[in-house]
């Protein structure tokens, strides 16, 4: 009895290659493992974010599209260059989560002064661009991008790295002062030259963050916060437009600043209080129909309210409590001070900004034009923030490595007294 079997895969020169059927899977296996998380809370980061980014890029295509069919004729243009910024910091994010710990603490001071250098390009005439009282960004090649953003994580790496080495000696105030308060004075007060009060309060915010986590006193950071709060005080009494937000978030809109500063606080709160417990659907939001300023950006959680209810809100929040919970989960188990301090400069970063801006939104503070991170549309922010979740990616990839190789060594024998 004859048997038929399936010919032989011939290799290029001719002979038999019985190993072709895995040639492919064998090369597919090693870049799944090049980018695969090392751990849970690695992964469930990951899942997190890129939900979120996900989410978000739904949001600006709904809330972007009448305004971009009135301007451009063309309704997903502000959605396509999201989602190209997306396409291109989402590897990116997976990238830098392989780099190795030495990475971050040989280049963390160089990118500090790039992004201090970028940062100062924002008053170079023909460079800059302005918008909202700000001056905060710079036109290059047709794009135009926010240096802050970078220098924020650039100003995280810096202070996780100075901070990191000297764990046992915050104690004395001289060590927690210097060189952190001038270097970050100087990166936060180039912010403020562009009068973007909103990213300069979230990167105090950031370095009181990463001297909480590296084991900083209590004492001196509240000493630290009251003089900070002063100066705050003082530089924005020295602007109407911001004192003028102020007060209108302190006194209550009126009929006669209805058409002011009382516009985008007021619309944004009907976008809200319309909605109701379910929303009146996705795509169905009235206030983007040129009522509601930044509808996509600063104002976005406006229109998931509207559209989504309370529902679609509440969920936007758990994602972020979820995201928190994990970066907490990451600084609990790590034994390197790198990893808590950088960890809890991005936690304060992404979830304390994100809060930032729905207390905007819901009148809780004073508008300050802050972007909802991962959501609101803008690449800069996109780009930077994706970009820091992989750094946590990399610091927490180097802590479960070293807990593998702790616990994979025997314990030294113990010798028996005679």
């Amino acid at each position: 009895m004859t048997t038929l079997r399936p010919p032989r895969r011939t290799a290029p020169d001719g002979g038999s290659d019985p190993s072709g059927q895995r040639r492919g899977f064998a090369a597919v296996v090693p870049l799944t493992r090049m980018f695969s998380p090392e751990n849970r809370d690695s992964l469930l980061l990951i899942g997190t974010t890129l939900f979120l980014v996900a989410f978000g890029l739904v949001m600006v295509l709904s809330a972007s599209s009448v305004e971009e069919q009135s301007a451009t004729g063309d309704p997903f243009g502000r959605v396509l260059r999201q989602a190209i910024f997306a396409g291109v910091a989402i590897p990116a994010m997976l990238v830098v989560g392989r780099l190795p710990v030495a990475f971050w603490k040989r280049w963390a001071r160089p990118a500090l002064l790039v992004t201090m250098g970028m940062q100062l390009l924002v008053f170079v005439p023909g460079l800059s661009s302005s918008g909202g009282g700000n001056r905060n960004w710079i036109v290059i090649g047709g794009f135009t991008m926010q240096p802050s953003e970078f220098l924020k994580l650039a100003l995280v790496l810096w202070i996780g790295v100075v901070l990191g080495a000297r764990r046992d000696e915050l104690g004395d105030w001289r060590r927690l002062l210097l060189p952190v308060a001038p270097v970050a004075g100087v990166a936060i007060g180039l912010v403020l030259a562009g009068s973007d009060l909103g990213t300069a309060a979230i990167m105090m915010l950031m370095v009181f963050g990463c001297a909480f986590f590296a084991g900083a006193r209590l004492a001196h950071l509240l000493v630290g916060a009251l003089g900070v709060a002063l100066l705050a005080l003082v530089f924005a009494m020295a602007s109407p437009n911001r004192m003028s937000r102020i007060n209108t978030w302190l006194q209550g809109c009126t009929d006669a600043d209805y058409s002011g500063y009382c516009w985008q606080p007021q619309h944004g709160m009907w976008a809200l209080a319309s909605g109701g417990v379910l929303g009146v659907g996705l795509g169905n939001s009235r206030a983007k129909w040129n009522w509601l300023p930044e509808a996509d950006n600063d104002f976005i959680f406006a229109i998931i309210g509207e559209e989504l209810g309370l529902v679609g809100a509440l969920v936007v929040l758990a994602l972020y409590a979820l995201l928190a919970i994990v970066l907490v989960r990451i600084m609990r188990r790590a034994r390197e001070p790198l990893t808590r301090i950088v960890t809890g400069g991005v936690l304060v970063w992404v979830v304390g900004q994100a809060f930032v801006n729905i207390g905007v939104v819901l009148g809780v503070l004073p508008v300050l034009g802050v972007p909802l991170p991962l959501i609101s549309s803008g690449g800069s922010s996109l780009v930077a923030i994706l970009l820091a979740i992989g750094v946590v990616l990399s610091l927490a990839r180097a802590e479960t490595q070293q807990a593998a190789r702790i616990a994979a060594t025997p314990p030294a024998p113990t010798r028996r007294r005679r």
